[in-house]
């Protein structure tokens, strides 16, 4: 996810949704995808420096998958190259993305359209990335369900992992994820390149909504984007209470704040705040106050002013009981 999931807030997760951190609790797999970067970018020196931020991590984030995008095979040759130099642990190819500024560059999903490239992309990464995996990401179709040429296409391709959102571009995220459709995806699979992993991805609520969906479909795995966001104790299951939840957005804040504020707009962090404040009395409003902040001390002391008044009524309440 795109100004989403950088470095900060994969620590974060990495920190608070170890299965291990609120035992007992079964042990889940989970993969770190980075934000998507050109391989254009990537390519050339001038652009690179600036990019290089996107594909920051830190050693606790393995195992890691660099995420690009690209339409032309020397330049994703050499951004796997690099992506390999940097230490990550494979590369994943964004063939789903629906921005119109990426298709616009025969990019993202507008690689559906153009399966030969596509293909040609894909053998230019694996020559790139030597002994690294490879895999793409993408959707079922431009317009329609094309599982049956598009998805048949990547697999010939013998990816190490295919994911899969299960929508069209054409239907963006306006209808339901077609979950239905993961068994025939699942067929091919099994017919063509019974190695390749099938990862499913659209509307996967929880971890046991990602549990139900493989049972199911016989998936391998689910991709977890909008589920985590502003839930970095997802993969953990543990519920916050509301304090752990807000001093957490606070400690995000700050750590956004040191890895990347001279870099990147603070502005980013207020998609965060979105979702970490709702569902409370008094989110909205905290909301409002926290929207026109411009550095993490003023977050700080917003969320902890809150807390005061909130604890103070707490305090109240239970002296009146007694």
């Amino acid at each position: 996810m795109a100004d989403v999931t950088d470095c900060a807030f994969r620590q974060i997760i990495n920190k608070y949704g170890k299965p291990d951190a609120y035992p007992p609790r079964q042990a889940l797999g989970r993969v770190f995808w980075t934000e998507f970067v050109s391989a254009d970018g990537l390519a050339h020196e001038k652009g690179r420096e600036k990019l290089l931020i996107d594909l920051r991590f830190s050693k606790d984030e393995h195992p890691i998958v660099a995420q690009i995008f690209g339409s032309k095979e020397e330049n994703m040759r050499k951004a796997a190259e690099l992506c390999r130099e940097l230490g990550f642990d494979g590369i994943d190819i964004n063939m789903g993305c629906p921005d119109k500024a990426i298709e616009k560059q025969g990019c993202g999903s507008g690689m559906i359209k153009d399966p030969e490239n596509a293909k040609a992309m894909i053998r230019a990464v694996r020559e790139g990335a030597q002994e690294l995996p490879v895999s793409v990401k993408t959707r079922i179709g431009y317009n329609k369900n094309e599982i049956n040429t598009w998805i048949r296409g990547l697999l010939q391709e013998n990816l190490a992992m295919l994911t899969v959102h299960l929508r069209t571009r054409k239907e963006m995220s306006d209808v339901p994820a077609r979950w239905d459709l993961m068994t025939d995806i699942i067929k091919l699979r099994d017919e063509i390149s019974p190695e390749t992993l099938i990862i499913g991805n659209g509307d996967v609520l929880d971890i046991d909504d990602g549990r139900k969906k493989c049972k199911e479909t016989g998936c391998d795995g689910v991709m977890l984007g909008r589920a985590i966001f502003g839930n970095p104790w997802l993969f953990a299951e543990k519920i916050p209470t509301l304090e752990e939840k807000l001093k957490v957005a606070v400690e995000h804040t700050h750590l956004f704040q040191k890895l990347l504020g001279k870099v990147k707009n603070f502005d980013i962090m207020k998609k965060h705040f979105k979702a970490y404040v709702n569902g409370f009395d008094g989110a909205k409003e905290l909301r409002v106050k926290l929207m026109e902040t411009k550095n993490a001390e003023e977050v700080e002391e917003i969320i902890s002013n809150f807390l005061k008044t909130i604890n103070a009524h707490k305090s109240s309440r239970d002296t009146k009981k007694s």
